[in-house]
C-alpha cells in the first residue's frame, strides 16, 4: 500500500499509525509528488491529529524522548525517501529500545543520524551567516496581513533576512535568534520554502511569506551605508598574503554568499 499525506509532521505520523493498524506502508509519498504505481494501490491518509499524538507518546515512552526529537529533525530535511527512512527506523527502534542510539553504524539507523547532523550543521552555519537588513513597511500599517500586521503596525524598523537553506531550518533558528535580538522585531524570509520566522520581544511563530510580501518593505536610509561599512571592515581585516579560499568555503560554503553582504560586489 502506498500512502499519500499531506506533507506535515502530523500527516506522517498518521501515515505510521495506519501502518501498524491498517495496512503495511511500501512507501509514503507527498500528495502532489506521488508517481502512480501500477503494482501498488494508493492510499490517502488524512491527518488525524489525535492519531499523531499516540504515535509521539509511543515513540517518546517505549524508545526515548531523543528518538523522538531525531524522527522530527529529520522530517525537516529534503533527504530523499525520509519518510520510509524514518519509517524503518521507528519500527527498528520499537523492536530495540533505547540503545538503538548507540547502533551508529547499522544500516537502518547510519543514514537517519547523517540526515540528523547536516541539519543540525547547517543551522550551526547560518547562526553566523546570516545578514539582516534594516528595513520598514513601504506600504501603510493598514495594508499588511497575517502575523506581521501587528509588527507594521508599532514599529518604523525592522530587522529582515533572507536565507535559501538545503532544509527547513526556520524552526530551529528560532532559539538562537530570539534570543540574541531580545526587543527587536526581525523577519527570516526562508525565500525556497516561501515561508518566515517572525519574532518580537521573544515570541515567534512561523508563516508564508513570498516575494510579495517581501516586497512591502524597503530599506531604511542608512541601510546601505551601514552595508559599505561592514564590506570595507570585511576587506581591511583580510590577509592577502593568508587568503585560503578553499578554508574560506569550508566555513562560509559558496551557495550561501547570495546573501552575505561581504561577498556582494
Amino acid at each position: 500500500m502506498n500512502y499519500i499525506y499531506d506533507g506535515t509532521f502530523g500527516g506522517f505520523l498518521s501515515c505510521v499509525y495506519e501502518h501498524y493498524y491498517s495496512a503495511k506502508a511500501d512507501g509514503i509519498f507527498v500528495r502532489g509528488a506521488y508517481q502512480a504505481d501500477m503494482l501498488v494501490a494508493p492510499c490517502e491518509v488524512r491527518t488525524d491529529e489525535g492519531r499523531a499524538r499516540r504515535v509521539e507518546a509511543a515513540i517518546e515512552e517505549k524508545i526515548s524522548p531523543h528518538a523522538l526529537a531525531r524522527v522530527y529533525r529529520v522530517f525537516r530535511t529534503d533527504t530523499d525517501g525520509k519518510e520510509m527512512l524514518l519509517l524503518n527506523y521507528i519500527r527498528f527502534c520499537f523492536k530495540s529500545g533505547p540503545g538503538v542510539a548507540f547502533l551508529h553504524s547499522h544500516p537502518l539507523v547510519n543514514p537517519v543520524a547523517r540526515a540528523e547532523l547536516k541539519i543540525g550543521n547547517e543551522v550551526h552555519r547560518l547562526c553566523g551567516l546570516i545578514r539582516f537588513s534594516a528595513v520598514c513597511p513601504a506600504p501603510p500599517a493598514s495594508a499588511w496581513h497575517g502575523g506581521a500586521e501587528a509588527m507594521a503596525a508599532q514599529t518604523r524598523e525592522i530587522l529582515y533576512a533572507r536565507v535559501e537553506p538545503d532544509h527547513d531550518v526556520l524552526e530551529f533558528l528560532a532559539p538562537h535568534f530570539t534570543d540574541r535580538f531580545k526587543s527587536e522585531p526581525f523577519i527570516i524570509h526562508d525565500t525556497r520554502r516561501g515561508r518566515a520566522l517572525i519574532a518580537w520581544h521573544r515570541r515567534w511563530h512561523i508563516e508564508d511569506f513570498t516575494e510579495r510580501d517581501a516586497a512591502l518593505f524597503e530599506n531604511t536610509a542608512g541601510e546601505k551605508g551601514y552595508r559599505d561599512m561592514w564590506r570595507r571592515y570585511f576587506d581591511a581585516i583580510a590577509i592577502k598574503e593568508r587568503a585560503n579560499p578553499r578554508c574560506q568555503r569550508n566555513f562560509m560554503p559558496a551557495r550561501y554568499w547570495q546573501n552575505l553582504t561581504e561577498m556582494q560586489p
